[in-house]
């Protein structure tokens, strides 16, 4: 069911996964459409900031392979963490202070953090190594959805840009890359 936390990690992380998969070797160095990162840096940032949050929450990341090595093998040590725990019910309902969002879940923490940022940053790792741009379009409604009420606080973390202009008949695809100061 796409409605699952797990179903949207899954599908979102495969499509992430596949993309890894294309990128060509020289590519990894590619800017990306965040400011000073690699295509590189978009998968160690993930793979970095994801594992010291969720490791609060009981979770262990065991990196067998480094990005730089390996990043397709990298990744999937990450995927399999992560997915293994939204699979088995006592790990996903496990409470853990999350920061500011407070108390949560493991699956809930994934579902309004982890996977949002996978989502949109498969955009940037696509972009920046000419690869398929395109997002899963009833996630990223489900996104842009969960993401619009926390404009301002979203904007004041300074992880988001200002948003950019956008004609009214933008899909839904460009609205949530417009709601994060993308420019698609």
């Amino acid at each position: 069911m796409i409605d699952s936390p797990s179903e949207r990690f899954r599908r979102v992380s495969a499509h992430f996964s596949a993309r890894v998969a294309e990128v060509p070797d020289q590519a990894w160095n590619n800017a990306s459409p965040c400011d000073d990162w690699t295509a590189r840096d978009v998968l160690v940032h993930l793979l970095t900031w994801v594992p010291a949050l969720l490791s609060r929450g009981g979770l262990e990341f065991r990196q067998r392979n480094a990005p730089d090595d390996d990043p397709g093998a990298a990744w999937a040590d990450f995927t399999n963490t992560i997915q293994t725990a939204l699979d088995t019910p006592h790990l996903a309902q496990h409470t853990f202070e999350v920061g500011p969002p407070g108390t949560m879940s493991v699956q809930d923490s994934v579902d309004m953090l982890v996977t949002p940022d996978v989502l949109i940053h498969t955009w940037d790792l696509a972009r920046a190594t000419g690869l398929d741009e395109r997002l899963d379009e009833r996630i990223a409604a489900q996104t842009l959805k969960g993401m619009q009420p926390m404009d301002e606080a979203l904007r004041a973390s300074g992880h988001y840009g200002p948003r950019v202009k956008m004609s009214a008949e933008a899909d839904i695809q460009t609205r949530l890359l417009v709601f994060t100061g993308r420019q698609p």
